[in-house]
């Protein structure tokens, strides 16, 4: 069995952002080694996301207004930033995008269907944030 962990980090300038991550999962697939195998992607910070979907600026705008009507960003509206913080609702929309998306790996490749991509998605930028690449296979 071999296994390869890497570390991304994002410091995005805008408060909400979708980063495309595929390309960077793909170079740590590939410089593992793993021909068959799972690759597992997670943010490691509670206000940011990794998730599944297409690489269309349409639809992540879509998403953004999604999400500001779920959570929108009122800072005097959540308990939470009674703390001295103000990002719960980029805590929330963190747990309707999700924290992690595993892959499978075949042949050495990330096993897609037709338009699937790798995002982080982050809800309260603007500070270096981690997501971990783990790969894990023959």
């Amino acid at each position: 069995m071999k296994s390869r962990t890497a570390y991304l980090t994002f410091d995005t300038q805008e408060r909400h952002a979708y980063v495309n991550i595929t390309p960077q999962v793909r170079e740590v697939v590939q410089e593992s080694g793993v021909k068959e195998g799972i690759v597992l992607v997670n943010a490691m910070h509670i206000s940011a996301s990794v998730f599944i979907n297409d690489d269309e600026g349409g639809l992540h705008q879509d998403f953004q207004r999604w999400l500001e009507g779920l959570a929108p960003y009122s800072p005097e509206s959540y308990l939470h930033n009674r703390t001295g913080e103000d990002n719960a609702d980029a805590h929330l929309k963190r747990q309707v995008m999700g924290r992690e998306v595993t892959v499978a790996i075949t042949n050495g490749k990330l096993d897609f269907g037709p338009w699937e991509q790798i995002f982080y998605g982050e809800f309260d930028g603007r500070r270096p944030k981690r997501v971990l690449v783990k790969v894990i296979g023959e």
